[in-house]
């Protein structure tokens, strides 16, 4: 596939593989087919961490295509309305997109959006630094417009991200959601990049892990000496 083909389009649900290739087992060459629950699939790009002989799924969701970012919404949205969420809190900056998508196929008419941009309204306390994996070295501060805060008061939030990695953009949300008084009733996600943000949510919050929802998951893939990329 060229570059800008990944992320355009859900292949249909596959036959149920072999045992002896299953999913964890099977060998990819340069993308990973990540799985909803319909069983469609959503070719990943691999992207090499370095040199370190592993790789990472990659799902970069404002490149997407619309119909997929819609699919992706409502997978989220059909696992979240058990839960009635009130109000969609989204992490900048590419969680804003699914945030959006989520909160109307919710039936919601708005949501609200973090940011790392300091209008001159904001207030310096109902921010905090944080950093992420996709930019390393930048540090960045999360704030939430106080003009916003009668939205979430007394009601059922949820937080959503486009993907989950090492934790640390979610920490920070739910941080800076409990600086404003609120813990959010779920975590969703379109992927769960590896299971390296479990530690740090457990470390913040033991209980929040259960409700993390996700589209799907994908772990961290080695290559081996075929030049093709295995499961970890």
């Amino acid at each position: 596939m060229q570059p800008h083909h990944f992320w355009q389009e859900l292949l249909p649900p596959a036959p149920p593989a072999p045992a002896e290739t299953a999913a964890h087992d099977a060998a990819h060459d340069a993308a990973y087919p990540a799985r909803l629950a319909d069983g469609r699939r959503l070719l990943l790009p691999i992207r090499p961490l370095q040199d370190s002989g592993e790789g990472l799924a990659s799902l970069i969701i404002n490149q997407a295509s619309f119909a997929v970012t819609r699919a992706l919404a409502a997978d989220l949205a059909a696992r979240l309305a058990p839960l009635r969420p009130e109000i969609i809190v989204g992490l900048p900056t590419l969680g804003l997109t699914l945030a959006a998508a989520v909160a109307e196929a919710l039936g919601h008419s708005r949501y609200v959006p973090l940011g790392n941009s300091r209008k001159f309204w904001y207030e310096d306390a109902l921010s905090l630094p944080v950093s992420s994996v996709t930019t390393p070295g930048q540090q960045k501060r999360l704030y939430i417009d106080p003009r916003m805060l009668p939205l979430l008061e007394g009601r059922r939030v949820a937080l959503v991200d486009d993907v989950i990695s090492s934790g640390q953009s979610i920490v920070a949300g739910l941080s800076l959601l409990k600086q404003c008084d609120v813990r959010p009733v779920a975590i969703a996600a379109a992927m769960l990049q590896t299971s390296r943000y479990v530690e740090a949510l457990a470390a913040f919050d033991a209980d929040i892990v259960e409700n993390i929802h996700a589209c799907f998951a994908t772990p961290l893939l080695v290559r081996g000496s075929d030049s093709l990329w295995r499961s970890a």
